[in-house]
Formats: structure tokens, sequence, C-alpha cells
């Protein structure tokens, strides 16, 4: 498989202090991973299984998919899975679908399938408990679909317990305030793929100007066509925010789109649970670059 350019790998690492995380789940070690977009042109095998083994390697406790695992075709979800059963996590795999997986009639069946069929628990509309009843996982279909409906999980999990988020699309995080999401985990700008230094992703930067360009003009000119129907809120379209008392995370994603990525590479992130400071929820951050 061939990829347009994508840039090295980067481990991201994180420390998220979590209120009323029991004692037992403090330094667990949560690996993300987001929008594979695995289809032959936009994510390299040699890239795919590098992620991978980065991942076992943090001998993670739980590891999460964040959605996009194809761009239109749900066939290669098949081919996918062959290398994601290579995954290793003490209390398993859980995956929420994208949008990207939803984009034929036939492709959430058969995207849920493929990762199933590997043991993989695809969570749509559902609460999973992958460490007994102290911490809950939320996976919550796209935040197009029209099974997004959030309430119901949320009433079902008692106040007090924390929880994890699983939605792709990060415009989600302004309807999730009015619930408790101690980390909503999701993927699905890619980052932007092109960052401007001091500035951000392109598409924020570009963002005033758009409506001033004719329509049939933007279609021949990258991000500004499509970026507003792609995230609304272009300020989280990558790395760590606080959405109301909640805390957002925007993985970069592994799959590349034209015309690659430019100060925004693929990530793998690694997050280890804390028990909540009194001062302040900074986490600690640090990164790694792995030549891919």
């Amino acid at each position: 498989m061939h990829s347009v350019f994508s840039g090295p790998l980067q481990v991201e690492r994180l420390a998220i202090a979590i209120d009323a995380l029991p004692s037992y789940l403090q330094g667990m070690r949560v690996v993300q991973l987001s929008d594979l977009h695995y289809d032959g042109l936009r994510l390299s095998d040699r890239l795919l299984d590098r992620a991978i083994s980065v991942c076992n390697e943090q001998q993670p406790d739980l590891v999460l998919l964040t959605g996009d695992y194809v761009t239109t075709d749900p066939e290669p979800a098949w081919e996918l899975v062959r290398h994601l059963q290579r995954l290793e996590s003490r209390a398993g795999v859980y995956a929420v679908l994208g949008n990207h997986d939803l984009y034929r009639r036939r492709s959430k069946t058969e995207v849920t399938h493929a990762l199933e069929s590997i043991g993989i628990r695809v969570l749509w509309n559902q609460v999973a408990y992958p460490f007994g009843d102290s911490l809950a996982l939320v996976g919550l279909p796209d935040f197009w679909s029209r099974d997004f409906k959030p309430a119901p999980l949320f009433a079902s999990i008692p106040p007090d317990m924390p929880r994890l988020v699983l939605s792709h699309n990060p415009d989600s995080a302004q309807v999730l305030q009015q619930w408790r999401a101690d980390l909503i985990l999701s993927g699905h700008t890619h980052g932007g793929q092109i960052v401007v230094p001091g500035i951000g992703p392109l598409a924020l930067a570009l963002e005033p100007i758009r409506k001033l360009v004719p329509k049939p003009w933007r279609r021949f000119v990258p991000y500004l066509s499509e970026c507003k129907k792609v995230v609304e809120h272009w300020e989280h379209a990558l790395g760590l925010h606080q959405v109301g008392e909640n805390l957002l995370y925007v993985n970069r994603g592994l799959g590349t789109y034209f015309p690659g990525r430019l100060f925004c590479w693929p990530e793998v992130t690694v997050f280890t649970l804390e028990p909540q400071r009194k001062s302040s929820v900074s986490p600690e951050r640090d990164v790694a670059a792995l030549s891919c």
C-alpha cells in the first residue's frame, strides 16, 4: 500500500486527572488510535504496523479506537483487521464508528462485523464497564448520525462514577457539556493536516476569508470548500481542550488526505489516568517522535 505524504509517527503522552478515580485504576494506561482511512491510498501498511507496535510497547490497560477505519468502500476493513488483531490490551479493545464508516448502506454492518470478528467491541449508543462498576466507557454514534442520542446513556451512569467518552466528531463536545465527561476522545479532523506554527490549523486561519472567495472557486483551494462541513469548532481541531467542565482530546489520526501533512504528524496517544489534583486540570504532556 502507498499513501500520500504523512510524515513521522509521533507518540503523545498525557497525564489526565480524574475526580474520584479508584485507587486501583490510578496509573492506568489508555492508548487511542483514530482515523485510519485504510483504503490503499491514505495509510501505508508500514505506518499502520508501526503504530500497532508502538501501541503494544506501552503495555496498555485499554485500547480505544475512535472511528473512520475506511474511507468510502467498507471492504478494506477485512484487510485492516488482519493488522489490528495484533493489538494487545489488558482489558480489551473498544471502538466507535466515524462518519466514513457509515458512508454506504452496508458500511456500518460490514465495518462492525470486521472489527468484532477479531474481538474488538464496537459501541453504538452503549456503555461498557471494562474494569467493573468503577469506570464507565461511553461509546456514541457519529455526531452526524440520527442515532446520536447521548441523554439515555448518561442517565444510566451513576453521577459520581468516572467516565471516558468515545465520540468521533469533536463538535459533539459542545453538546456533551450538559453531562459529566471526564475525558472525551475524538478524531475526525486529522488535526487539520497542515498546521501553521504559532497560529494553528490552516483551516482555522483561512476561515475568515472563506466567505470572501466565490463558491465556484473554493473547490480549487484546499481547506476552503469543505472545512466548515468537517468541523464547526476548528479551535478544537487537535490536542487537549477544556469544553465547559469536560476535557476533550482530538487525535490527529493515522490516515492522510491530499495534499498531505505539515507540522501535524500522525499520532498514537497514550493517556495515564491520575487522581484529580486540587490546583488544576492541566495535564502533563510529553511528545516523542518516531521515524517511519
